[in-house]
């Protein structure tokens, strides 16, 4: 436990600013919040930084908004794994979230009850699970007393006796209770929850990257 404080006293700053960041996001358009979405879809088995990658390259060309399942694919490949389905993934919440050819983001979400903003889109958006509707949420500073259950999350909350044992898959069950036994875990160190998120995620890659 000594050792997670200590590392805590050590990124605490840079956590923060990070958070400040996610925070700014609720002032954002409803293009750049769709963007983090995108990103929150593509992460689930790639690496973070190289989803980051692609979503810029989307977003700077406009393909993001307008590009075909086709296109968006081949600049997924390579950088993101099942490039396909993911592809697949983009094309549908824009076409959900399109009104009248329009992004219209805001007023799909229950900003107020962000648990229910959370039950909403993992109902509606193909490929958002209750990790990545979570990790969205947070990184547009709305998901400040959710969880980002992942492998990097579980294997610390074993390490620091937060929970017994990793389960063998991660049902929306069994995603409660985990993000239940984070939360209390928080309570117990006195580390916020969306700060603890972000501490055992840079314990395991090194850096803070969102």
């Amino acid at each position: 436990m000594k050792r997670l404080v200590s590392e805590y006293k050590k990124r605490k700053n840079e956590i923060k600013r990070r958070l400040k960041e996610f925070s700014a996001f609720r002032g954002a358009k409803d293009e750049d919040i769709f963007s983090e979405l995108c990103f929150c879809l593509l992460t689930p088995q790639s690496k973070a930084v190289y989803c980051d990658k692609a979503v810029k390259e989307l977003k700077c060309s406009g393909l993001l908004f307008r590009g075909s399942k086709n296109i968006i694919k081949e600049i997924l490949r390579g950088n993101v794994r099942f490039h396909n389905k993911k592809a697949e993934y983009l094309v549908g919440a824009r076409e959900l979230l399109g009104l009248g050819g329009k992004l219209n983001i805001k007023n799909k979400l229950d900003t107020k009850d962000t648990f229910k903003a959370r039950e909403w889109l993992v109902r509606n958006i193909k490929g958002l699970g209750y990790k990545e509707a979570s990790h969205f949420l947070r990184n547009i500073g709305l998901g400040k007393d959710m969880a980002i259950i992942d492998r990097h999350i579980l294997k610390n909350m074993k390490r620091y006796g937060a929970i017994r044992k990793i389960p063998a898959s991660v049902t929306k069950g069994n995603y409660i209770n985990m993000e239940d036994a984070m939360r209390n875990f928080s309570k117990k160190v006195k580390i916020p929850m969306e700060e603890l998120d972000l501490l055992f995620w840079s314990s395991q890659t090194g850096f803070v990257f969102k």
